[in-house]
């Protein structure tokens, strides 16, 4: 059945929030909120400024986001520039993989091999490197996509958090938000460079997901393994989940995961979206009450691409309320608000080198 043409003013709607980005949020990176003499995007800049906030590290994740952001936005000049520092500035070169974070001259801190970060770093290199045809980032997804199956392999077909330096030791078992991630980035890759090999590292990822995170009653992806005391739904995390199964087609079919995330997207809109202002909270718990109530911008992009892609046509009207109270809310002149509380008051007031990537992705979306 072919869906209808969405109305108007959804497109209307959205091309004003892809408007904003192209006006502020780019140039705000570009300028302001990049270190000229490192080649870094700093971590943040301050909410009035918009000055960057006093550096203490970078860190090679949002290196990786801002990458994809210049990539997905056609600056092919700037991309390049981030791509070469996540290059010289955060590979390993003594083990292999990627250091978290560098101090604020450029040089190793944080030497933790983290799996969120790998996963970025396939995911943006992906991205520019299918964008650009340069086959440096396409290497790099295929030897850090390889590192991450040789090295962070867990029992069940799952993959550990953290690793010391030298892979050596485990420092953070599998938990859920690093394995989504590595299922967009594997997603990517697919996409980038057609081999078949991610195909089949994504079904058994999913499947391992589905096994271990799935909470059965609400078809929502936990956080912690399920089984794990004081375990937590993520409304936002639900509506990522929802989307990037909606990407997957049938290579998830088997999984389950579909028709989990088809009930996970129900339950995280009931109880998780506020009815009045649309704001999306941080945290349920197994019941549904609100463990956290913070509204991060994060999780209002992610309900908007769940909107946008889900294929029933009751749920697609809520679009253009959602898409208006989101720009009220979280948008500014200068910029955006990262956190505001259930009431309305800002929780956090300086604007992040990591929220870009979320804002890119959500419009991406969008109709029109």
């Amino acid at each position: 059945m072919q869906s209808m043409p969405p109305p108007a003013s959804t497109i209307t709607l959205a091309a004003s929030l892809r408007d904003h980005f192209t006006r502020v949020v780019l140039p705000l990176w570009r300028g302001p909120g990049f270190n000229a003499a490192l080649k870094l995007p700093y971590e943040a800049v301050s909410a009035e400024g918009p000055e960057p906030l006093p550096a203490q590290r970078y860190r090679a994740m949002a290196c990786a986001r801002q990458l994809f952001v210049f990539s997905q936005a056609g600056d092919v000049a700037h991309a390049r520039v981030l791509f070469d520092s996540l290059i010289h500035t955060f590979q390993d070169t003594r083990h292999g993989g990627w250091f978290f974070s560098v101090d604020a001259q450029g040089a190793p801190l944080d030497t933790t091999k983290d799996l969120y970060t790998h996963a970025f770093i396939v995911f943006a290199c992906a991205e520019y490197g299918g964008r650009s045809g340069n086959r440096d980032a396409l290497d790099v997804v295929h030897r850090t996509s390889a590192l991450i199956q040789s090295h962070f392999a867990a029992a069940g077909d799952l993959f550990n958090a953290a690793l010391t330096a030298d892979f050596g030791q485990v420092t953070g078992t599998p938990i859920q938000n690093p394995l989504m991630h590595l299922t967009e980035a594997w997603l990517a890759a697919r996409d980038a460079t057609g081999d078949l090999a991610f195909d089949a590292a994504l079904q058994r990822l999913a499947g391992a997901v589905a096994q271990h995170f799935v909470h059965a009653p609400t078809g929502c992806v936990a956080e912690l393994p399920i089984g794990v005391e004081d375990n937590r739904l993520e409304p936002g995390h639900q509506f990522e989940w929802f989307w990037l199964v909606k990407q997957a087609g049938t290579l998830f079919e088997t999984t389950g995961l579909d028709e989990s995330l088809t009930r996970a997207f129900r339950f995280a809109q009931q109880f998780g979206v506020d009815q009045q202002t649309g704001g999306v909270c941080a945290s349920l718990d197994e019941t549904g009450r609100i463990k956290d109530a913070t509204q991060r911008i994060w999780a209002q992009t992610e309900y908007l691409r769940a909107l946008a892609s889900h294929d029933d046509p009751v749920v697609l009207t809520a679009l253009p309320r959602q898409i208006e109270l989101f720009r009220q809310r979280f948008l500014r002149p200068q910029g955006w608000f990262e956190c505001k509380t259930a009431a309305g008051d800002v929780a956090r007031a300086d604007m992040p080198s990591t929220t870009p990537y979320h804002l890119a992705t959500a419009y991406d979306a969008l109709p029109g």
